[in-house]
């Protein structure tokens, strides 16, 4: 039965990647255009501006003037490379991302966003939030998943967002996991790998980065590293056969970027309280030079205690860089990493190459995002755009899709001994039998009963249920 699964994934995966001329795929040389742009940019770029450009930093569209204010300063004193939005509305979000690319003064900043589930999962009121990965993970149907994947990257277009942090490609084997749990397609490596794969493959031709996080994988583990440092003290051998291996596909097949996790496995490095996210033998030896994977690495928020907890700003994006890290997702302090870098590179601490070769591949990426100027984004019908008619009957689709029996031992669906019992319905508001009256008939004769909702019966029932309300109740007695 595994290799059975195993081959239906790799077919799947074979067959909609036998065209591997994808825009995001980091194994394809440079063209020529692109190799001049990148070159151009980068001699442009004075050291101030080569180190902004590894810096990713926090932004809102539901905070007051003085904090959007702040952002913008960060933007002009430091020339940080990109944004990561979280909590607001479209409109504003937009509007802001107009504001902080006119005050880029270099290179356009790259926008990036957690939306795992869609944009619904950050702008919660005003966008389409998607089903959760792991009710994902019981679709039979991939294909919907590439089509999820292509949806949401035209959202994050339109929105201009560049880089969606999804999917997660952790495998979830563990029941007692608090931070994966539902954001993990399952505890299957082999359909957490198809279904990354898909979903990557929707984003990616959508024109948006995908993100496969989080690397070397977090899904055995009983602490959430936002709180603190989650051990996992597993084999090499068992880290190679199971968490790893979505990871080394998505490698394989093209996806633009990495994010790595602040955990600690003895087994990659067995430095005590030493994150993931600071390993040199896990993000350069492993992910770079064992797996071969050539997009970009982002750290995890650098805020989150599972490193904050153990290192200070500053020294944190040291280490972070020195491991192999390209990206500095939410640095605790820019000013002093700033400070930190220009002083470990004038200390020799830092090798000077490879920062300059994270700057390159930061380039590279905004090249094949289409920023090679200010990007335009239209205000105008931006929600009606965000939310139509196709992308909610893909919702209902996936929903559809993912609804799955798995066993019946209580004999849940229908009813047993029917001769024995009546069964009666009473909805409440509506004159019709309900879509609730018309199932439960198909599995036993039902009397149906029925009241349409009035002021009069309002009044004289419950007075703090709302008018207007719609209720549905059923019972079961005997004879």
């Amino acid at each position: 039965m595994k290799y059975s699964i195993l081959i239906a994934a790799a077919v799947a995966v074979l067959a909609i990647s036998a065209n591997n001329n994808r825009p995001y795929n980091f194994r394809q040389a440079l063209d020529l255009r692109e190799e001049q742009w990148v070159d151009s940019v980068f001699q442009s770029l004075n050291q101030p501006a080569r180190i902004g450009q590894l810096l990713m930093i926090r932004a809102h569209s539901d905070r007051d003037s003085a904090f959007e204010q702040e952002v913008e300063d960060l933007i002009r004193n430091y020339q940080v490379g990109g944004l990561c939005f979280f909590q607001g509305n479209p409109e504003k979000q937009a509007a802001l991302t107009k504001r902080y690319q006119a005050a880029s003064p270099h290179v356009p900043l790259l926008i990036s966003m957690d939306a795992e589930w869609g944009l619904g999962m950050r702008l919660r009121e005003s966008t389409i939030s998607f089903p959760k990965q792991l009710m994902l993970g019981a679709v039979s149907d991939n294909r919907l998943l590439y089509d999820m994947g292509r949806e949401i990257a035209r959202e994050c277009v339109r929105l201009g967002v560049h880089v969606n942090f999804a999917p997660v490609a952790d495998v979830n084997n563990n029941a007692g996991n608090p931070v994966i749990n539902d954001r993990s397609f399952g505890e299957d490596r082999y359909n957490v790998a198809a279904k990354c794969f898909q979903y990557m493959m929707g984003l990616q031709d959508g024109g948006v980065m995908a993100c496969a996080k989080h690397f070397p994988g977090h899904g055995d583990t009983n602490k959430d590293s936002h709180l603190d440092l989650p051990i996992i003290n597993q084999s090499a051998a068992r880290l190679d056969s199971l968490e790893l291996f979505p990871f080394r596909v998505l490698s394989q097949y093209g996806i633009g970027s990495m994010m790595v996790a602040h955990l600690n496995v003895p087994a990659l490095d067995n430095r005590p309280q030493r994150p993931t996210t600071l390993s040199r033998p896990t993000v350069y030896e492993l992910l770079r030079k064992h797996i071969g994977f050539q997009g970009l690495v982002f750290t995890d928020a650098m805020e989150m205690q599972g490193v904050a907890k153990y290192f200070a700003p500053g020294e944190a994006d040291v280490e972070a860089l020195r491991a192999g890290n390209d990206v500095i997702l939410l640095p605790g302090s820019v000013p002093a990493a700033i400070s930190a870098i220009e002083r470990a590179l004038a200390e020799g601490r830092l090798d000077p190459d490879e920062l300059n070769a994270s700057v390159l591949r930061i380039l590279r990426a905004k090249y094949r995002l289409q920023l090679t100027k200010k990007p335009v984004i239209r205000l105008d019908n931006l929600r009606k755009d965000l939310n139509t008619a196709t992308a909610l009957e893909l919702k209902r689709t996936l929903i559809a899709n993912a609804i799955t029996l798995v066993r019946d031992r209580a004999k849940i669906i229908g009813f047993s001994d029917v001769e024995r019992y009546n069964f009666a319905t009473l909805a409440i508001g509506d004159s019709l039998r309900t879509p609730f009256q018309q199932v439960c008939g198909r599995y036993a004769p039902w009397s149906t009963t029925n009241y349409q909702w009035t002021a009069a019966l309002h009044k004289r029932s419950r007075p703090w249920i709302p008018s207007g309300t719609t209720m549905s109740c059923w019972s079961v007695y005997t004879t």
